[in-house]
Parts: structure tokens; sequence; C-alpha cells
């Protein structure tokens, strides 16, 4: 089944799959890792209505509770992990970074856009309508990280401290992380502000510039999200072979996925998932 998603470029990054009439997609390079479940929700597959339609797990969208509980439990059946180690964040774009431990399997964290474990069997869950998800492997540790990041964590570059993180807790290397940046808005369709790129401009390399943003005759700029977080893997230290960056734009393919800048508040979330297999 082809969900009809339009790609930006014929690369392989994603799979799309199906499982029990529940789309989702995955990485093969994530997936080539070996140890790790993992998946990127899209809007079919559920039983949510309305606004929400159908797949929406999120609780601040104000969807019906016992239909976020068994979208819950349909993605989780899909993606082959357990409702009851779902670990959330609740993001507010900061780039407060928390170490789930096996006390905190099912917990949601206030104030937090990115989290980290070595614990098997947790279920990492980030929320996303545009805003840019990163996804982290250490083979070596076996340890991962999840992390949301829009433009306020990338130009304070949350790919970064999310990989420091791993490397102060759990030893993590960076040139031997796999990492994925993941379905979200593209460079043609995030206009920003001026005192956004401002911005970048302060926290980026000049010689970045004219691949991360470029300015129109009305003077707003094109702001590639993409390219920022990939070039702050790059400096945390992952080799840009791996390091897969997405070719899904969420905004070209709003009925495909929830898009903020589509939809406005009147929407559900996308959600990402990654968790540990058992060693």
């Amino acid at each position: 089944m082809s969900l009809g998603l339009r790609y930006k470029n014929e690369k392989h990054i994603f799979d799309e799959k199906v499982v029990n009439g529940v789309p989702y997609l995955s990485y093969p390079m994530l997936e080539d890792t070996g140890i790790v479940r993992h998946g990127f929700s899209t809007r079919f597959g559920g039983v949510s209505t309305g606004h929400c339609a159908t797949m929406n797990i999120s609780t601040t969208r104000g969807d019906d509770p016992e239909s976020i509980e068994e979208n819950r439990r349909r993605i989780a059946s899909a993606i082959g992990v357990k409702t009851e180690d779902f670990t959330y964040t609740h993001q507010t774009h900061t780039t407060n970074v928390a170490v789930v431990t096996e006390e905190d399997r099912g917990r949601q964290f206030m104030e937090t856009d990115g989290l980290v474990t070595n614990v098997p069997g947790i279920c990492l869950v980030t929320f996303y309508a545009d805003c840019v998800p990163l996804f982290f492997v250490d083979p070596v540790r076996r340890a991962i990280g999840l992390s949301h990041s829009g433009w306020k964590g990338t130009v304070h570059k949350m790919g970064k401290v999310t990989v420091e993180r791993m490397r102060d807790e759990f030893g993590t290397d960076p040139a031997q992380v796999t990492a994925a940046i993941g379905p979200s808005i593209c460079q043609e369709c995030y206009e920003v502000s001026e005192d956004v790129i401002e911005q970048f401009r302060e926290n980026f390399r000049e010689e970045l510039w004219p691949e991360l943003f470029y300015r129109k005759e009305n003077g707003k700029y094109q702001l590639d999200l993409w390219r920022a977080n990939r070039a702050v893997l790059v400096e945390a230290g992952i080799p840009e072979e791996r390091i897969a960056v997405t070719n899904v734009c969420t905004h070209c393919n709003p009925d495909i996925l929830f898009s903020h800048r589509s939809s406005g508040v009147k929407r559900g979330n996308l959600s990402a998932f990654l968790a540990l297999k058992p060693a």
C-alpha cells in the first residue's frame, strides 16, 4: 500500500509500512542497527474524529480520551511495542533533555523536549505538526534518544544537546551514532521573519547561511530546518553518512500528515516512537 506521500526527491529515506491497517513511516538506516523498534505516525489508522481524525495520541488537542487510548493500542501493536511502555514529553520548545530510567516507564516529562534512555522496552514518544523529529541510536552502548526541534530548538542546537546528554550518561561516542531527521516542514514552505534569522546568524557559522536561509522581496525569509539540523548533528560529531535526512514535508502533505501551518490549532499531532529491543 502506498500512502500517496509527496516526496521532495527520489532518495529512499523511508519505508511506508502498514500493519493491521495502521500505516507508519520507518527508516531503513535505523532498522539496520538491529537494536530498535521505531516509527512515525500518519493521520491514518486510528478512530479519532473531527480535526483529530484519525490517528492522534496526544492529549493536548481536545481529542476524546477513549479514542486516544484505542489509537495508542493500535499504533503500539503496529510498531511492536506496548502502550504501558510509552514515555512522553510535554514539549515547550526548550532544550531540556530527560534521562528515562526504569522507574520512569509510562511517565510524562513536563517542560521537556528530548528523552534519552538505555533501558530496553521503554518507548520514547514525542509529538509533531511541522517541527523536526530527531532520532538517535547508539548501537555500541545500546542507548537511544528522541528529541523535538522546532526553530527555537534548532537555533539552540537541540540535536547537539541530546547527543551530549547521551555521551555524559551512557558513554556514547557521537561517531558511532546513527541519526535521523524526521518528517517536518520544508524550506519552501517555512517562511520566517528577520528576528528569527538574526538568531540563526548568531548561532550558525556564516559560511552556512546561504544553504540555511534566503531573503525574499517581502522582507521575509525561507528557512531550511532540515539542513540546519543536519549541520547541528555534524557539529555534534555524527558522521554525515550516518544521518538520514527527511525528504517528506508535513506542510506539503496535509492530507496525510498533521501540519500546524496548514490547519492551525484545529488538528491532531503526529508522533515519533523509539524503543530499544531487549538485548
